[in-house]
């Protein structure tokens, strides 16, 4: 399975605020990890819908992770970005195997499979030890400017 972009930009968005004891704005999210303002405008919109950051508005406001937010897990993000949709759409053109097929049984299955790993992976525990000071040095200024 593949994730769409704005799923995998939601999860690095996620992953950036959880590390940062910091508000960030669009543009700085947009730039220490490289990617359009315009997007990470509309994820981060998203992401804010669905409880995992919080922004404020005004000259110092920004985006930040939500209290709780640790605790959503990875499978929820990606079912609020990517849907509930199957792998492969039968009905567009109508597949004439639909009504014997297997394969798509088996494609269902290894989907549920794939999102209960993710559901067992939290937020929190993707910025555990090293990690978030990693996230935290991508795109910054280097020492002693």
């Amino acid at each position: 399975m593949r994730l769409n972009r704005s799923t995998d930009m939601a999860l690095r968005i996620a992953m950036l605020a959880a590390a940062s004891p910091v508000r960030a704005t669009v543009d700085e999210l947009a730039t220490r990890l490289v990617l359009p303002r315009s997007h990470v405008a509309k994820v981060v919109q998203w992401l804010q819908r669905t409880g995992v950051l919080v922004t404020i508005r005004g000259r110092s406001g920004g985006v930040a992770f939500a209290e709780h937010a640790a605790d959503i897990t990875v499978g929820q993000v990606v079912r609020a970005f990517e849907g509930d949709g199957e792998v492969v759409d039968c009905a567009q053109p109508v597949c004439p195997l639909i009504a014997e097929c297997r394969l798509r049984g088996e494609l269902r299955r290894a989907q549920a499979a794939f999102l209960a790993v993710l559901d067992g992976v939290r937020l929190g525990d993707l910025v555990d030890g090293s990690a978030g000071p990693l996230l935290l040095s991508l795109g910054a200024p280097p020492a002693g400017r």
